[in-house]
């Protein structure tokens, strides 16, 4: 039998990570809509429910840092005209998914 070199992700996939139970109450129409992915993509109600709570969680971090990144301007703001700093940001615009 060969033996495979550990991966990024493998490494990643076997870390166990400390998790704490809860309880989600589920209207009986979401709990049935959540089973019918999960048995779609093969994965558990609870990596599911996991990952939409990452994303939710994700959004609203990165708002946050939106904000502060533009009330840090308003207070302060660049005192010269930047070449660089406009190209950048323009790539960086074109680069969003609006």
């Amino acid at each position: 039998m060969s033996r495979r070199e550990p991966s990024e992700e493998t490494i990643c996939y076997n870390m166990v990570m400390a998790r704490r139970q809860t309880l989600v109450q589920l209207t009986d129409d979401l709990l049935a809509l959540l089973d019918e992915r999960a048995a779609r993509s093969g994965r558990s109600r609870s990596e599911i429910i996991r990952s939409a709570i990452e994303r939710e969680l994700a959004a609203e971090r990165e708002t946050a840092i939106d904000d502060a990144i533009v009330d840090g301007y308003t207070r302060i703001p660049p005192s010269e005209d930047d070449r660089w700093a406009d190209a950048a940001g323009k790539r960086s615009i074109a680069a969003e998914r609006w």
